[in-house]
């Protein structure tokens, strides 16, 4: 099983993401999220065996999740080869940074290899895209704006119908324990 660990949005944040993502189109070519697919990435656990999402669940369970006050202020791109990734940036935000720590030093401790790269906290907008023209990152981004989550998802990440899907395992809420 394909694994990460995520923060997931209500439909109006991903409207305003949706928003953004359009006028990104008009500069290029390339793979573009999917709108169910939108999401913040905690910690990518990549090929996880079947048995091994109970500690999954239980390291979730013990995490301190705040209700998170989200402001998505930029937009940039991390530069590849094959075309470059576009996503959407937040705010420093230190309850953020917090849980991700928590999140990753359980998941450690629990026996759990995770990237060893900083936490650069991101909603992809598009991959592999080539411009046809450079965008003003500004005038793609149009007015900051901001978002609450309640929650973290255990996410699978698995191909149906040709498609990358991302399908919810388990959930926990600010201030309450898993479902």
């Amino acid at each position: 099983m394909r694994l990460f660990i995520s923060v997931n949005f209500d439909a109006q944040t991903v409207g305003h993401m949706l928003d953004v993502q359009k006028r990104l189109r008009t500069a290029g070519k390339g793979n573009f999220t999917r709108p169910e697919n939108l999401h913040l990435t905690l910690a990518f656990l990549g090929e996880v065996a079947a048995d091994r999402v109970k500690t999954i669940r239980r390291v979730m369970d013990g995490l301190d999740v705040p209700v998170l006050r989200l402001c998505f202020d930029r937009v940039g791109r991390f530069r590849r080869d094959g075309g470059d990734i576009w996503w959407i940036g937040l705010t420093e935000n230190q309850e953020l940074l917090c849980l991700q720590r928590q999140l990753s030093q359980r998941l450690t401790e629990a026996g759990f290899e995770l990237d060893s790269r900083g936490f650069s906290p991101h909603i992809t907008l598009a991959r592999q895209m080539r411009l046809e023209t450079e965008p003003d990152c500004r005038a793609v981004l149009g007015e900051p704006f901001s978002a609450r989550a309640e929650s973290v998802s255990l996410m699978l990440s698995e191909r149906v119908g040709g498609r990358l899907t991302y399908i919810e395992q388990y959930s926990v809420a600010a201030g309450k324990t898993g479902r």
